[in-house]
């Protein structure tokens, strides 16, 4: 399920009052050393469409480059950002939403300053002797009640068992896909009931604690890890896969994608989109490419991140405009956990970044330069991955080499992100001599 955020919804300006303008700061400070981007004065119009891309990764909330731009004072308006804004960046930043982050910055402002010099004590006189002994006497009082506090707290756990939590997809593969959860939360001491519908724990959609259905639309194939929360406490969790049915072929668009008929896309053991398709739905290349995603989500078997051999070939021939720097990124979808390989044309590596299970590595620290090809022509993309140690060849150079940190994980599909027109063949897997080809 995406959440899409436009720049259009903002309320009447009021973000001087109660120092939220300087939160704000503070948050899109915290959101810039997060990405080791350097100074945000310097990013570019490709730079906020990467951020919008990283924020769904990371969110599963889509914000507009134009909000961003706006967020960022690179585009002039006289507006605040409205709290579902601010509860996204909140949450970007590490808080589960505006108002936590905003509590944060007050205590860190309220404490008291530390940076005093140290001033050489008063001898004690017997008086204030007596006043520490009788604190001397109350620790074990003390510790005797933090004892009883937390015997209460642990018997104030919720069980479990008391609760139930399914999720049942109405279509067996494909998208758009709703999906009716199925729950029990009678149990809870109070209405704060709350059901993750992905695999991030600040997503919550509030449901009530005496009813016993939610539903809700996925318009985006993934593997997700949905959970019931009852009192704060995760009683009940489902994992929820929705498929792609093949090869999946869609233009990002708000609120809903515009996706493609599979028999305009795929052709001769090609995938792609090209102008003519784009017109056909009246997607223009100009003044700004439309994001073009391709999926297929499906059952890989046995399949684990941590030994597997990956090949596809891709080309994306539109370098015009916007899109001169063709960036493409190629995602392996894991049951808990993400690849993504970046390629651009060769002008372009001094801005490109790569995750790999746990691994987040940009050209601004790493040497990303191999990354960078001619893609109007077929573009060859492998990785070879023994014992979490993993290689990465571009047209049968190697580009990068890493070992990942992350828990050996499941796969379950791949996604291949152009800008405009796109095209993917030969895509395969291979484990322990079996392959599976996409």
């Amino acid at each position: 399920m995406v959440l899409v955020l436009n720049a259009n919804a903002f309320l009447p300006p009021a973000m001087t009052k109660n120092g939220e303008e300087q939160d704000l700061q503070k948050c899109l400070t915290l959101i810039e050393s997060q990405l080791g981007w350097g100074s945000s004065a310097n990013w570019t119009n490709y730079d906020f469409e990467k951020l919008s891309d990283i924020f769904h990764e990371k969110t599963g909330v889509r914000l507009s480059v134009t909000t961003l731009k706006r967020i960022w004072g690179k585009l002039k308006y006289d507006s605040a950002p409205t709290l579902t804004t601010l509860n996204a960046l909140a949450r970007f930043a590490g808080y589960e939403d505006w108002r936590m982050l905003r509590q944060r910055q007050e205590r860190l402002f309220t404490q008291p300053d530390t940076s005093e010099p140290v001033l050489t004590p008063t001898p004690v006189s017997s008086k204030s002797k007596s006043r520490y002994y009788w604190f001397f006497a109350l620790i074990p009082l003390v510790l005797a009640g933090y004892a009883l506090f937390s015997i209460t707290a642990a018997d104030r756990e919720l069980d479990p068992k008391l609760f139930s939590f399914k999720a049942d997809k109405i279509m067996t593969e494909g998208v758009p896909n709703s999906v009716v959860f199925h729950y029990n939360a009678k149990a809870a001491r109070t209405d704060s009931v709350f059901i993750i519908q992905t695999w991030d724990m600040r997503r919550r959609t509030h449901v009530s604690k005496v009813k016993n259905y939610h539903s809700a639309i996925y318009y985006y194939p993934g593997y997700f890890n949905t959970k019931l929360i009852a009192d704060n406490q995760i009683v009940k969790t489902h994992d929820l896969w929705i498929t792609s049915d093949g090869w999946l072929c869609l233009a990002e668009d708000e609120p809903t994608p515009v996706y493609f008929k599979k028999e305009e896309c795929i052709k001769n053991g090609i995938v792609e989109v090209n102008e003519d398709i784009l017109k056909n739905y009246n997607l223009s290349l100009h003044p700004k490419a439309p994001r073009v995603r391709m999926f297929n989500q499906r059952d890989m078997g046995d399949l684990m991140s941590d030994n597997f051999v990956f090949e596809t070939t891709v080309k994306n021939d539109f370098a015009l405009g916007a899109n001169a720097c063709q960036p493409v990124q190629v995602l392996i979808q894991c049951k808990d956990d993400v690849i993504i390989i970046p390629l651009a044309a060769k002008a372009c590596v001094g801005d490109l970044a790569l995750a790999f299970c746990g691994n987040y590595l940009t050209s601004k620290t790493a040497d990303l330069s191999r990354f960078g090809a001619d893609l109007t022509q077929w573009t060859k993309l492998r990785i070879e991955t023994i014992d979490k140690k993993a290689s990465i060849f571009v047209n049968g150079n190697r580009a990068y080499s890493l070992q990942f940190p992350n828990k050996p994980t499941g796969i379950v599909g791949v996604q291949i992100r152009f800008n405009g027109t796109g095209a993917v063949k030969d895509t395969w897997f291979e484990n322990n001599g079996k392959v599976t080809r996409l």
